[in-house]
């Protein structure tokens, strides 16, 4: 296993257990991009990353990102395909009624 993928699966094994609180893999700098969904953006630097996800969070009971496959992407990017779950904490809504796969890039190095 390369040292990008021992940073990331620790990162995936805590977001499956409903744990988003550590940021310490994260550079001080990150660029936290959203391509899609509800709320779309950028968010520069783990201050703006950790209140995207707070704010997310909030709206969600019992929230999971689970990783179904990881992909090396040359030496420094690993590619995530995940799914989400979790339910509404207003409506009650089941995350699986909505779309809940995704991709996530991880990059170190020259290319970060």
């Amino acid at each position: 296993m390369s040292e990008n993928l021992d940073l990331v699966r620790p990162i995936f094994a805590a977001w499956a257990r409903g744990d988003f609180s550590s940021v310490e893999w994260a550079d001080p700098d990150v660029e936290f991009v959203i391509a899609d969904g509800l709320r779309p953006g950028v968010w520069m630097g783990v201050t703006s990353m950790v209140e995207r996800w707070r704010e997310a969070e909030a709206a969600w009971e019992d929230q999971r990102v689970e990783a179904d496959e990881y992909r090396e992407l040359g030496d420094e990017c690993v590619l995530v395909l995940f799914h989400r779950s979790g339910r509404g904490k207003a409506s009650g809504l089941e995350l699986g009624h909505l779309l809940t796969q995704g991709a996530a890039v991880f990059t170190s190095g020259a290319a970060g």
